[in-house]
């Protein structure tokens, strides 16, 4: 495949077979979407062929796509059933046909019965339940809520979209899925639900996704491109980067060894070349230099790989605290009743469904918004650096890659913009390009890159890795924690979080809770709390089923009884879970009492101090510490009061 004189894609040769299960990685730029839409026949190739078989489905979700703004969700939906409502059109008519004709033993006869065949077979398939239930289930999967199928599509963001396609997509039930970056507009549930769907689909998976974990838990063969060749792996993800590291390790070796023979022969010929003793063989040298196939190697900047935060100034023990907050805009509340209280040096993630008021807090946080009612606000010296979701409003795009940092570095660090910008894989002739002709990986890449010229004690990071190629995310999850400040973020990638953050807050049905522990541990949680639910639910379905009595609760006693059986049901890895959370909590609650007795102590030095005191400046400043100490103490007795619930 080539455009303009330059080969994206050259000699590739590769089958998808009936069940494959296959990752197609490398580089942004390297053609991933470019070979989706040559399977899918959108372009066509500059030589070669692309072989379908007749009748083969195909379902594509690309990046990006125009979404209808007058159906509602549901309706909008449905129209993934066009083909079984033509097909029962079909059926009609042949039925009609077949009811007038006589030519039993006739060959136009025999197609007919053929074709209606054919028809009911992929009747049957697509009409496996009622078509409205088969697409209920598969949004409220992603993330809608039943209440919010009936609102019109023009409601929802373009997020929010995407995923009325997707499960378009996968209503239709095609024989092979091609989804380009499908999980970029999912939350961390909806993710999980999309995996067990995709393990249980029957056909062929062709998946582009910057989300290791994702491409772990669903893929089986790794087909990466890379300089314009594949290179396939019959493993998943992870398995492959093995493998890889050690193909790269034998390809440099080569690489190696042909540059000393071209080294020597190139030398040869230059030293013989005026010797006609010698012409022959100068001559088969030359000829053995043109035929000679070229290795090249996509050599990785290993110093991309020490990229640093610069030290964090310090700030205030508190560093944003929010109190019985109302947050939302103008007269629409999107959260309330929030408390929320970060200390300086934690790494916290804000999940949750989209538009669920992650983004609202963050706005909130950065002073772009202020709550409708409560308090919220910075603590003492705190010095933020924001990474806004969308980067077309930050990013100036009339600006090369270069002038974006220099318009705002200012001292030393002007000195050190090349080595920052090839830290972020800027390298060579990009950092003269344009922001408006960069990939929104690359433009992600630039606006992190302008949070490292000046040292922050608080990174707000909302949605940083989305288009971002896993090279570049390895890189930032790398910077981010080994840096010394406080780090909040809003993501839905849970192998970037897994390892960086200690704490989640979980954002659900207007109201914020906190979750103690990195993301493993809140889904493992997640997971309990569904299955306590199915618990909770179990002895009422059970007797309508099997016709026994409920059981009444009248008491302790026969509540005691119900958690007993539901704790009983409950598997060995689950109960570990349980007492984890409890240590857990055990230990916050033994953190905040030790801080409480720290600062009671303070407190009654600074009234003893302040009773021996007469000079108006030392009494100033030692009353703004009681004040400080005063305000943090009744703070920590509220958060133990809730811990202790």
């Amino acid at each position: 495949m080539s455009f303009g004189g330059f080969t994206l894609l050259n000699d590739i040769n590769f089958h998808i077979t009936d069940n494959d299960r296959i990752g197609l990685v490398g580089k942004n730029g390297a053609g991933k979407s470019t070979l989706l839409k040559l399977i899918l026949g959108l372009n066509s190739p500059t030589s070669g062929k692309i072989m379908v078989p007749p009748g083969l489905t195909l379902g594509y979700l690309p990046q990006q796509m125009e979404h209808a703004k007058d159906k509602s969700v549901i309706d909008e939906t449905l129209t993934a059933f066009n083909e079984l409502f033509e097909l029962h059109e079909k059926i009609e008519k042949i039925n009609g046909e077949l009811a007038e004709r006589t030519d039993y033993d006739s060959p136009q006869y025999n197609n007919l019965i053929v074709k209606l065949n054919e028809y009911n077979d992929r009747v049957a398939i697509l009409e496996a339940e009622p078509v409205r239930s088969q697409a209920e289930k598969v949004l409220t999967g992603l993330g809608f809520k039943r209440e919010e199928l009936e609102r019109s599509t023009a409601t929802f963001s373009q997020g929010w979209n995407m995923r009325i396609e997707l499960a378009k997509v996968l209503l239709r039930k095609p024989d092979v899925l091609l989804l380009d970056e499908p999980t970029n507009h999912l939350d961390i549930e909806s993710i999980e639900w999309f995996e067990d769907y995709l393990k249980s689909f029957p056909g062929a998976i062709v998946l582009i996704s910057h989300d290791r974990k994702f491409l772990d838990n669903i893929t089986k063969r790794t087909v990466e491109i890379m300089l314009g060749k594949i290179y396939d792996y019959k493993v998943p993800y992870s398995k492959y980067k093995e493998l890889r590291a050690e193909r790269m390790q034998q390809q440099l070796a080569a690489y190696e060894n042909q540059q000393k023979m071209i080294e020597k022969t190139e030398e040869f010929i230059e030293r013989f070349r005026y010797k006609a003793t010698k012409s022959n063989q100068v001559q088969s040298r030359i000829k053995q230099l043109d035929k000679l196939e070229r290795i090249e190697v996509d050599i990785e900047d290993k110093s991309a790989l020490s990229v640093k935060f610069p030290p964090a100034p310090r700030s205030g023990q508190i560093v944003f605290s929010a109190k019985d907050a109302t947050i939302g805009y103008g007269s629409k509340v999107i959260i309330d009743g929030v408390n929320v209280t970060i200390e300086r040096g934690e790494k916290i993630a804000f999940v949750g469904r989209n538009g669920e008021g992650k983004t609202t807090l963050m706005r909130i946080i950065t002073k772009e918004l202020f709550p409708i009612d409560g308090q919220a606000g910075l603590g003492y010296n705190v010095d933020m650096g924001y990474f806004a979701q969308n980067q077309e409003d930050v990013l100036d795009k009339n600006d090369t890659v270069f002038d974006t940092l220099d318009k705002i570095a200012v001292g030393d660090i002007r000195t050190k913009l090349r080595d920052i910008l090839g830290a972020f894989l800027f390298r060579g002739e990009d950092i003269d390009k344009k922001v408006a002709v960069l990939s929104g990986g690359e433009r992600a890449r630039l606006a992190m890159a302008k949070l490292m010229l000046k040292p922050h004690n608080l990174l707000a990071l909302d949605e940083p890795t989305n288009h971002m190629d896993l090279i570049s995310k390895d890189i930032l999850k790398q910077a981010l924690q080994a840096y010394d400040g406080t780090l909040v973020i809003v993501s839905h990638d849970r192998d970037f979080l897994d390892g960086l953050v200690d704490k989640i807050y979980e954002f659900k049905d207007g109201k914020v809770k906190e979750h103690l522990g990195g993301v493993q541990d809140f889904l493992a949680r997640k997971r309990l709390e569904n299955l306590n639910e199915l618990e909770r639910k179990a002895p009422a379905s059970q007797s309508s089923a099997g016709g026994a009595v409920a059981e009444k609760v009248t008491g302790n006693e026969t509540i005691g009884k119900q958690e007993n059986k539901a704790q009983a049901q409950l598997t060995y890895q689950q109960m570990k879970e349980i007492e984890r959370e409890k240590s857990r909590l055990k230990k916050k609650i033994e953190q905040c009492e030790k801080r409480i007795e720290e600062l009671e102590g303070i407190i009654a030095g600074l009234e003893e101090e302040l009773c021996n005191v007469t000079a108006p400046d030392k009494i100033l400043e030692l009353t703004a510490k009681y004040e400080t100490a005063k305000r943090e103490l009744d703070e920590k007795m509220d958060e133990w009061a809730k811990l202790s619930e």
